[in-house]
């Protein structure tokens, strides 16, 4: 029997065990009353690990019924949502999420951090440590709106937001705004994305206004680290961001283009293999 004050998918998890297919479906329909849940809170309730519940929020992103955040997840229709970026966010997803991981701890406290747009960037965001996402031990400058997302979680962040011209299918800003806003900064550390890596050309992006940006942020801070999952060395893109020399660590994963990260150690870039 339910109880008055609890919705009736409440009462039936407490009762018995559910398979996960039952459980994603409880978990997908507590989104209808309310604006956020929580790993930990899910956990609890379930009675399984936070790593069953992640693996629940995966399929339920994936599937367009949610959309994870820092901790949890909300509504799909909540906030940013644009088929071409989770698209590319579903690509590759463990490989990003082990390149984030490595490249986050790059971080030291008191950086000033600039994450730029990219689905692998974004995963740099939610790999920061946990002491680091508390008050001011980091500033972030960023342009992408999955990572002012994940980073309004922290308690108290200190970020800055680049305006511009927004460009959905990226969930970013750009253009001569981003550009004048970050010529008034100076960074310790960038993180950068691409969708192509090569000795000859660097890195690469499809969009002109992306790339002046990328850049424009590569210039501003003293270390440049360059995120990419393997599919992207080797390959050659659109438009540049910035040449091979440019770049002083590049994080990829172990599936990389022998050649090319020889090419890269070659060139003095510290490769960092997840």
């Amino acid at each position: 029997m339910t109880t008055p004050d609890r919705p009736p998918h409440e009462a039936s998890v407490e009762a018995a065990p559910v398979r996960a297919d039952a459980r994603r479906e409880f978990i997908a329909a507590m989104l209808d009353d309310m604006p956020r849940i929580s790993v930990t809170e899910l956990a609890e309730r379930f009675g399984v690990t936070d790593v069953s519940i992640r693996r629940d929020l995966t399929v339920l992103e994936d599937a367009g019924r949610l959309r994870r955040v820092h901790g949890g997840a909300v509504a799909a229709s909540r906030g940013w949502r644009d088929t071409g970026y989770l698209a590319r966010a579903r690509e590759q997803r463990e490989a990003k999420s082990r390149i984030g991981a490595a490249a986050a701890t790059l971080i030291r406290p008191g950086d000033v951090v600039i994450l730029d747009s990219g689905t692998t960037v974004a995963q740099v965001a939610t790999h920061i440590a946990g002491p680091l996402r508390r008050g001011s031990a980091i500033r972030v400058v960023t342009n992408s709106l999955p990572v002012v997302d994940q980073i309004a979680g922290w308690d108290s962040p200190h970020v800055i937001c680049l305006g511009g011209l927004y460009l959905p299918d990226h969930q970013a800003l750009v253009g001569p705004q981003t550009v004048a806003q970050l010529r008034e900064l100076s960074a310790d550390i960038v993180f950068i994305g691409c969708d192509g890596l090569t000795a000859e050309t660097g890195l690469t992006t499809p969009h002109v206004l992306v790339a002046e940006v990328g850049a424009t942020m590569a210039s501003r801070a003293r270390r440049v680290v360059a995120v990419a999952d393997s599919t992207k060395i080797g390959r050659r893109g659109f438009t540049p961001i910035v040449p091979l020399r440019a770049i002083h660590v590049l994080v990829t994963d172990d599936g990389a283009d022998p050649a090319q990260v020889a090419l890269a150690r070659e060139a003095g870039i510290e490769v960092v293999l997840t």
